[in-house]
C-alpha cells in the first residue's frame, strides 16, 4: 500500500534524472577519510554518478559542467547507522505509534528522508519502525526516485520478545496492537529463525534484534536481557545464510556480551557495557554504535514535555555510563561507527553528535571516519559509499571551514550531492 501511496504522491515532483554525463567538482579542500588526511584543492571528475578521478586543481575541459565548491571543504556524504525515518518522532504519549495510519507514516517517512539528506547524510541504516516494512517501502521509493532521500538499508521490523523493548507498550492491557506492529515478536529460537526469514523474504537488508530492554519503552528495563543467546544466534545464522548481518539494540552488559557471542556485527547503544564487553567487542571485531548525544536531548526535551517518568529515569541511569564506556572503547581501539537514534530527536540534527564524540575521546578525523569509512564497512558498502576515491558514488557534502579542526562545521552543511546530482 505504502509503495503505491509514495509513488502517486511524489513521483511527478522529485523523480531523479538518469546519470549520463561527466561533471567536475572543484573542492577548496578535500577530506580523505581513507588516508585520514585533509588535502588541499582538488578537482573530482564524476562520470555516471560515480567518482572517476581525483585530480590536482586546475582548468576543466572547455564546455564541461563544473560544480564550484572552491570556497568549501568537501567530504564524502555522511552515514548514520542508527535512524528511524519511517516513524513518528518521540513524544510524551506512549500510544503515539497507534495514532498514525500506514498512509500517514509513508508521508512522514518521505519528509524525514528529505530532511536527513539535506543535512548531509547521504546513506543511512534505518533500524526499524513500528509499522512493519515501512522502512523497506521508503527505501524502495527512494531507489525509484519517487522521493528524495539517502541510500538506505532497512530491517523491516524489530525482533523482540512479547512486551519487550521493541513492542508498543505502556497502556491498558486490553488494547489490541495491530498485527503489523508485532511482525518481529518471537517466543523461542525456532520462532526467531522463522521471523528472520520472513523479514528477509519481504525486503529487509539486515536484522535488528532487541537484546535488552529499552529506555523509551514502558515495562522494560534497559539493563535486562530479553532475547536469549540461542534466539540471537538463530537469527545470525539466518542472516549469514543470506549473506547479510545482524545488529543488536543492547544497553545491559549481559545482553551485550550474549549478542556478541551470538555473532552480531554491531551493538546499538552499548550504554552499560563493561570492560569484559569492550574487550570482547575488540577481539571479535564488533562495532559499537553509540548514540552519545541522545541522552542530553531526552533529559532536556523529555523533562520539558513531560515524557513518562520511567523513560527519564532510565535515561539518567544510562547516559553518563554510556559516555564513560565510549571513552574506554575509543582508547581500547574498538570499532566505532556513527549512529544517533535520529527520530528520538528531530531528523536533520544528526550532526550534533560529532561534537560529543570528540568531547568523549575521538579526534575530529576519527569522528569523521566513524561516519564515513567505518560506517560504510559496517554496512558492507565500502566499495560504494564512505569515501571519494575512484569507483565510489559521487555522494559528497560541502561545509565552510575545516571540520578536522572544528568538528561543528559538519552542522553547517552548505551543499549536498548524491550520485552526481546536486540536491542542495
Amino acid at each position: 500500500m505504502m509503495r503505491t501511496i509514495l509513488a502517486a504522491a511524489f513521483g511527478l515532483a522529485v523523480a531523479m534524472p538518469a546519470h549520463a554525463e561527466t561533471l567536475y567538482v572543484r573542492a577548496g579542500h578535500l577530506v580523505d577519510p581513507e588516508a585520514g588526511a585533509l588535502l588541499g584543492a582538488r578537482l573530482l571528475r564524476v562520470e555516471d554518478g560515480r567518482v572517476a578521478a581525483v585530480l590536482p586543481d586546475g582548468p576543466v575541459p572547455e564546455g564541461a559542467k563544473l560544480v564550484d565548491w572552491s570556497a568549501f571543504t568537501v567530504l564524502p556524504g555522511l552515514i548514520d547507522c542508527h535512524v528511524h525515518l519511517a516513524d513518528t518522532g518521540q513524544t510524551s504519549n506512549v500510544a503515539e505509534p497507534l495514532l498514525h495510519s500506514p498512509m500517514e507514516i509513508a508521508y512522514i517517512g518521505a519528509r524525514n528522508a528529505r530532511t536527513t539528506l539535506m543535512a548531509g547524510f547521504t546513506t543511512v541504516h534505518d533500524v526499524g519502525s513500528f509499522r512493519a516494512f515501512a522502512d523497506v517501502e521508503l527505501r524502495e521509493a527512494i531507489d525509484r526516485g519517487d522521493v528524495i532521500g539517502p541510500r538506505m538499508q532497512a530491517v523491516g521490523a524489530y525482533v523482540t520478545v512479547p512486551g519487550g523493548g521493541g513492542e508498543v507498550t505502556g497502556f491498558s492491557p486490553d488494547v489490541r496492537i495491530p498485527d503489523d506492529m508485532r511482525a518481529g515478536v518471537i517466543t523461542d529460537a525456532a520462532d526467531a529463525r522463522a521471523k528472520a526469514n520472513y523479514l528477509f523474504q519481504h525486503g529487509a537488508d539486515s536484522i535488528k534484534l532487541i537484546a535488552t530492554g529499552a529506555v523509551l519503552a514502558s515495562g522494560t528495563e534497559a539493563g535486562q536481557q530479553e532475547l536469549t543467546e540461542d534466539e540471537m544466534r538463530a537469527t545470525v545464522e539466518v542472516a549469514a545464510a543470506r549473506h547479510s548481518w545482524v545488529t543488536a539494540h543492547a544497553h545491559g552488559a549481559g545482553g551485550i556480551k550474549a549478542a556478541i557471542r551470538a555473532g552480531v556485527r554491531a551493538i546499538e547503544h552499548a550504554s552499560l557495557i563493561d570492560d569484559e564487553g569492550i574487550a570482547l567487542a575488540k577481539a571479535k571485531g564488533v562495532w559499537l554504535d553509540m548514540d552519545v548525544y541522545n541522552g542530553d536531548y531526552i533529559a532536556d526535551v523529555g523533562r520539558r514535555e513531560h515524557w513518562p517518568e520511567n523513560y527519564l529515569r532510565k535515561n539518567d541511569e544510562t547516559t553518563a555510563a554510556q559516555r564513560q564506556a565510549f571513552t574506554k572503547a575509543v582508547k581500547a581501539g574498538v570499532r566505532l561507527s556513527f549512529g544517533t537514534d535520529a527520530g528520538v530527536f528531530p531528523h536533520g540534527e544528526n550532526a550534533r553528535q560529532f561534537a560529543y564524540m570528540v568531547r568523549y575521546g575521538m579526534t575530529p578525523m576519527q569522528a569523521i571516519q566513524a561516519a564515513t569509512t567505518s560506517a560504510a564497512e559496517l554496512m558492507g558498502w565500502s566499495k560504494d559509499v564512505g569515501a571519494l576515491s575512484p569507483g565510489h558514488f559521487a555522494d559528497m557534502i560541502a561545509v565552510p571551514g575545516d571540520p578536522t579542526a572544528d568538528i561543528a562545521a559538519l552542522t553547517r552543511v552548505a551543499h549536498v550531492m548524491k550520485g552526481g546530482e546536486v540536491v542542495r
